[in-house]
């Protein structure tokens, strides 16, 4: 997941750029900013590959249920995590509302997949 912010330079291009700035400023300004977001496309690109290395854990683990005739979702262990996540966003200085929300997202998918596994075996 890459996304460039090349072309975005929020208004600092001479013509925009508030009175009284100086080109020096906005240069520092757009250095800055290109450093800034070059440190949020890394951070995309590890949560992205972070997200795939946990999807084929949990493929594993649905072709395990699948082979042993489990359920694909598990709400007490599911609720485990959520209540877990919640304090590890905490601690984090994250919104625990934002951190439910996303694993609740992930939670979903795997379960598709599990369910889509299940039919298949």
């Amino acid at each position: 997941m890459t996304t460039s912010h090349t072309s975005d330079d929020n208004g600092l291009n001479g013509t925009n750029a508030p009175a009284g700035s100086s080109t020096a400023t906005d240069d520092a300004v757009r250095a800055e900013l290109s450093r800034l977001r070059d440190s949020i496309d890394n951070i995309d690109a590890a949560v992205v590959h972070m997200l795939a290395e946990r999807f084929k854990c949990t493929q594993q683990v649905g072709h395990l249920k699948a082979q042993h005739h489990l359920p694909p979702a598990d709400p007490s262990r599911e609720s485990r995590q959520i209540a877990r996540l919640r304090e590890l966003a905490e601690s984090a200085k994250l919104d625990p509302a934002f951190a439910e929300k996303l694993l609740n997202f992930i939670i979903a998918e795997v379960i598709r997949h599990h369910e889509t596994i299940a039919k298949s075996a």
